[in-house]
């Protein structure tokens, strides 16, 4: 709507005319378990540095009831409009607002969230309000450099819990009046309201408490790990706070594991709210419990970098998540004691590779990217901002090394204290620490888009020794779209070299480090070393760039790639071996073949779990169609085989039984299913627990084996919030019109689901053995999708543009029909930018296919 999306120059006038004070904010839920709207009363103290000047607060409400200016009431109807209260006639000086209005609980995830949990009835709440969204609860000055003190009152119904910023009050008649905040951002303001179960403890250092808490709803409790998860918490605070050399900045600190979270977690200063898909309530491999810890240290990272001290603008977003991102993982792999300090492979094995096909896409971007609205930032969580981020940081700290870094990062922080800042202020400190001029870096490494190929170029003698060695550098054209050039970087690699040893293993016998720079750099090789089985571009993962093997090191890599004695060599071949599958150089029945002699000595079960999911797609988009159905049942019979040898009770086990009920199509696979679940069959040591019934179930109503009945049975035995979202998916999976036509009334012909059960549906309409069933809900997709976009909150029109899109129907007519779109339906920049990453996604898809198609005749 008009009005609600602030520019970053509105944004800059309003921070020049405003210093803003203190909110006192009084909200009134006891309706909450009835739901519907509540009452919000906000105050707010700012001063002006000019008299007589204009400005406005943004307010998300469906009624207005009283803007008062400085004691003066103002016509409500003449001042509200969209999203915004226009304030007139300011003083110079001290300024005091007050906004009576109703606001609206949501069930979108944005906002005041509302969630009614199927077990207990009892209405659970909290608020997410990264990016715009505190102005869906309080009147508010919108934008992260505009910070104050926040004082909240809140009336709750009686046996309720309130958890807020500040630490929780007693009570007094359902009422929670809670201290003031220190200043921080609106958007890091939070609550948390209902019945939650808690569980509470300490962190305790050298005189130093803070108060620790973890809230789930009672129904999860049992499932609530809270010792593990308070664990990874102190592990993160000895190692953040020695780092960072600056105590936690908070009261206290709550961890609260919610309801339909759109995101992994959101870092709330002292209150972080966790999806609570992370409390498991089945058994999972440890690869899950790697990605909750980082999730967790990384929203702890925020309580410093973020909360502390916050960006000025949008435009460093990617600093803020990126900095969290690469400090967890470090935390993870140099923490003393630390369970996952293989964390490097975890991160080079999906992480960059969400980077890598982020960087790809005509919508890549600079890592500081130009946000010049609120619509730019929305749909800029993505793998620049996060994954390449990091990867860059990474590389700084291997530039600067890792003791400047950190000394950099101290002063910054002590310097900006609950301050604002921009990139300029976080590079002058690193400078200062680490004697280095990081301005040529920032420009070249910051400031441009796309990404760089590194190949080997290596000549031997006729006895097998190294003549020269040089790293070539490529910049590839960007895509079609992408504004920027092609760009040469600096990059601090390191070289790897690997040779097998007795047992067969392939283990590094050389590293050489050194500094790559344009176009052809010269590796310091010792003269007459003879060559290796197997050189290593980037070894250690120090720097961003997709690397290629030279084409002995491809042989031997792909007789031996699961013989690399380390994980982190494995991870980046694996890696290139993917990201050369997507561009067409490696056809998709060689990268089968590569992983099915590869994957049985994989021990790491991330990249394991990582590799499942990439044949799989790689099978369904990138395999030719004439072949697509021999190889899938030739993955199929592969992941039965591991199922049935994996260790009894393993992850291994667990995993491989997962991706078999992903792809089981013979009547012989799907009956061993329907076996498993009934009981009548089993396997040594694998337990078919709530989450695996449910893939099980998913699986057979995809393939017309399960209907109502046997999907409400299922419920039947799972009546949680969990088991309603997995019997939504199997209905809209099942291979009929009635299915996908009543899936698609639900989620697009109507907007009353709530967001993760709209997912669901998605999720489970969109099946890759339904092509022709799907088909004609292409042109229903592009009838249908600017009016979403024009009418839902962004997050569920997003989950509808990405998730409906027909990525599936990979041919020149999608493509065809996606260009008519984009010029007929003149989409806003966010849209189109949605739009035009899909279809570059069915672009690739056919590319592929013609490579796999080629290499049947070759």
């Amino acid at each position: 709507m008009p009005g609600t999306n602030l520019t970053r120059e509105e944004a800059q006038e309003r921070a020049r005319l405003l210093t803003v004070d203190a909110y006192e904010i009084d909200l009134d839920l006891s309706g909450a378990q009835e739901g519907g709207i509540f009452r919000s009363v906000t105050s707010v103290r700012f001063d002006s540095a000019e008299a007589g000047a204009q400005t406005f607060i943004d307010l998300v409400a469906p009624a207005v009831h009283e803007v008062e200016l400085n004691g003066k009431a103002l016509d409500v109807a003449a001042v509200f409009r969209d999203s915004r209260i226009t304030l007139k006639h300011l003083r110079a000086g001290a300024n005091e607002l007050k906004v009576v209005a109703d606001c609206s609980y949501t069930n979108t995830g944005e906002g005041l969230h509302r969630f009614v949990d199927p077990v207990d009835e009892q209405a659970y709440l909290y608020t997410q309000f990264e990016v715009p969204d505190a102005r869906r609860v309080f009147a508010s000055f919108e934008q992260p450099d505009l910070k104050a003190t926040f004082r909240f009152t809140v009336k709750a119904p009686a046996g309720w819990t309130v958890i807020s910023n500040s630490p929780t009050p007693e009570p007094q008649d359902d009422l929670w009046v809670f201290e003031p905040t220190p200043r921080i951002s609106t958007y890091i303001t939070a609550l948390i309201a209902g019945p939650y179960h808690a569980v509470h403890s300490s962190y305790e250092k050298d005189g130093q408490t803070v108060p620790l808490g973890i809230y789930c709803r009672p129904s999860l409790a049992e499932y609530l790990d809270a010792d593990e998860i308070f664990a990874v918490t102190r592990q993160g605070f000895d190692w953040f706070q020695e780092k960072f050399d600056y105590a936690y900045p908070f009261a206290k600190y709550d961890q609260l594991f919610v309801p339909e979270f759109n995101a992994g977690a959101m870092e709330n200063a002292g209150a972080v709210t966790i999806r609570d898909q992370y409390v498991f309530r089945s058994k999972v491999t440890d690869a899950a419990y790697e990605v909750r810890a980082e999730t967790i240290l990384h929203e702890l990272a925020h309580m410093w970098f973020g909360d502390l001290v916050t960006m000025e603008w949008w435009n460093d977003l990617w600093l803020n998540e990126s900095f969290a991102t690469y400090t967890s993982i470090a935390c993870q792999a140099y923490a003393e004691g630390s369970r996952w300090p293989h964390s490097w492979t975890t991160f080079a094995n999906s992480m960059k590779t969400w980077a890598y096909r982020q960087d790809q896409l005509p919508s890549t971007h600079p890592i500081m990217a130009d946000i010049s609205d609120l619509d730019d930032v929305l749909v800029n969580f993505d793998g620049i901002t996060y994954a390449k981020g990091a990867s860059v940081l990474k590389q700084l700290v291997a530039y600067v090394g890792m003791d400047a870094f950190f000394q950099g990062v101290q002063a910054y922080f002590k310097a900006h204290a609950f301050g604002n800042t921009r990139l300029s202020d976080l590079l002058g400190a690193l400078e200062e620490t680490s004697g280095r001029d990081l301005k040529t870096w920032s420009k070249l490494w910051l400031e441009t888009a796309g990404i760089n190929i590194l190949r080997p170029e290596i000549e031997t003698d006729d006895d097998g020794h190294v003549t020269s060695f040089t790293v070539l550098q490529e910049a590839p054209a960007l895509p079609a779209g992408a504004k920027g050039e092609p760009t040469l970087r600096p990059h601090r690699i390191a070289v790897g070299c690997y040779d097998l040893d007795e047992a067969g293993k392939l283990v590094r016998t050389n590293r050489i480090e050194l500094d790559v720079d344009g176009a052809r750099t010269t590796v310091p090789f010792p003269a007459g070393t003879a060559r290796p089985a197997v050189v290593l571009l980037n070894d250690d993962d120090l720097s961003y760039a997709k690397v290629r093997l030279d084409e002995e090191s491809l042989r031997v890599v792909t007789a031996h790639l699961g013989d690399f004695a380390e994980s982190l060599p494995r991870a980046l071949s694996w890696a290139s071996a993917w990201d050369m599958t997507r561009d067409g150089e490696l056809a998709t029945r060689d990268y089968l073949s590569l992983v099915l002699s590869g994957i049985g000595k994989e021990t790491d079960i991330g990249v394991v779990q990582s590799l499942h999911r990439q044949v799989k797609l790689a099978l369904d988009l990138y395999a030719a169609p004439e072949a697509r159905e021999a190889a899938l049942a030739r993955w199929t019979e592969a992941t039965l085989a591991h199922l049935r040898t994996a260790e009894p009770g393993s992850d291994h086990q667990l995993a491989w039984a997962r991706a078999f009920a992903a792809t089981a199509r013979t009547p012989v696979q799907l009956d061993l299913l329907q076996s498993l679940l009934a009981g009548t069959e089993t396997i040594e040591g694998l337990a078919v627990d709530t989450e695996l019934r449910w893939a099980f179930v998913e699986r057979l109503a995809a393939t017309g084996l399960f209907d109502e009945e046997e999907i409400t049975a299922e419920y039947e035995r799972d009546r949680t919030a969990a088991g309603e979202r997995h019997a939504a998916s199997a209905r809209a999976a099942q291979p009929t019109p009635e299915a996908k036509e009543a899936a698609w009334a639900s989620v697009v012909g109507s907007d009353k689901l709530p967001n993760s059960l709209q997912e669901a549906v998605i999720s489970g309409f969109v099946q890759t053995d339904q092509r022709e069933l799907l088909a004609p809900y292409t042109e229903k997709f592009f009838a249908a999708v600017k009016d979403v976009w024009d009418t839902r909150s962004h997050e569920m029109a997003q989950q509808i543009a990405v998730g409906l899109y027909p990525s599936l129907q990979v041919s020149q007519a999608t493509l065809d029909a996606t260009d008519a779109w984009l010029a007929a339906a003149e989409p806003n920049a966010a849209l189109r930018r949605l739009m035009s990453e899909s279809r570059a996604g069915v672009e690739r898809a056919l590319r592929a296919r013609a490579a796999d198609g080629a290499a049947a005749t070759a």
